[in-house]
C-alpha cells in the first residue's frame, strides 16, 4: 500500500509508528471499498469514480459532503446545511454531521473518528462504517442494501410457571449446589518466599 495516504500537514511517520501505520493500512479491502462506492453511486445517484484504490477512496469522501449527500439520499433532511467551503474544519464538520446521521443507525464500535477520514489515518474504518450503514439500508431506508441481510430478533414470552421452573435447574458451572466454587483451592506449587 503506497505511504500518499492522508494531509501533507503532518511529518512523515517512521519505525515503530510507520509499521503501525502500515498494519492499519494493510487492512484495507479495495474489493469492499468498491462495492461500497457502487453502492454509494446507486443511492446518491452521483457519478464518482467506483475503482476501490484506497487514495481514491479517501479523496471522495474527504471533504464529507458526499458523506451528508449519502445520508440526505437515505433519509430525507438528515444534514440540513452541507459546508462548501474550502476550509479544513468546515470539511471536517461535514465529516461531523454524517457520523451524527450514522451513530443512529449504526453501532457505536463500527464508527470512525473524523481524522480516521480527513487526514487519511485508517480508511478502513471508514470503509466499516460504511458497510454497516449499507447492510442496514434495505431494513431501515427501503434502499437495495450491501451484504449479508441481518437477522432479525425472535421475542419469547415466559410464563412465571416457565420462569419458577427455570430456578431448580442447576447449571453445569455451579458444580452440585448452587454456590459451589473452587476459592481456596491450590493446584501446583505455591510460591516460596
Amino acid at each position: 500500500m503506497s505511504a500518499t495516504f492522508g494531509s501533507s500537514d503532518r511529518a512523515e511517520k517512521s519505525g515503530v509508528a510507520l509499521e503501525a501505520q502500515q498494519k492499519v493500512h494493510d487492512k484495507y479491502d479495495t474489493e469492499l471499498a468498491a462495492d461500497i462506492l457502487k453502492w454509494v453511486q446507486s443511492v446518491t445517484g452521483q457519478a464518482i469514480n467506483t475503482s476501490g484504490d484506497a487514495n481514491n477512496f479517501i479523496e471522495l469522501f474527504r471533504d464529507g459532503s458526499l458523506l451528508c449527500t449519502l445520508a440526505n439520499s437515505l433519509k430525507s433532511g438528515s444534514v440540513k446545511k452541507i459546508n462548501t467551503s474550502a476550509m479544513a474544519f468546515k470539511k471536517m464538520e461535514n465529516i461531523s454531521f454524517f457520523l451524527q446521521f450514522a451513530e443512529q443507525f449504526v453501532h457505536k464500535t463500527e464508527l470512525f473518528q473524523t481524522v480516521d477520514l480527513y487526514e487519511g489515518q485508517d480508511p478502513n474504518a471508514v470503509l466499516i462504517c460504511l458497510a454497516s450503514l449499507a447492510r442496514k439500508s434495505a431494513k431501515n431506508f427501503g434502499h437495495e442494501g450491501l451484504g449479508p441481510k441481518e437477522a432479525e430478533a425472535e421475542k419469547r414470552e415466559w410464563s412465571e410457571e416457565q420462569l419458577k421452573a427455570g430456578q431448580n435447574v442447576i447449571g453445569l458451572q455451579m458444580g452440585s449446589n448452587k454456590g459451589a466454587n473452587a476459592s481456596g483451592m491450590n493446584f501446583g506449587n505455591t510460591r516460596h518466599m
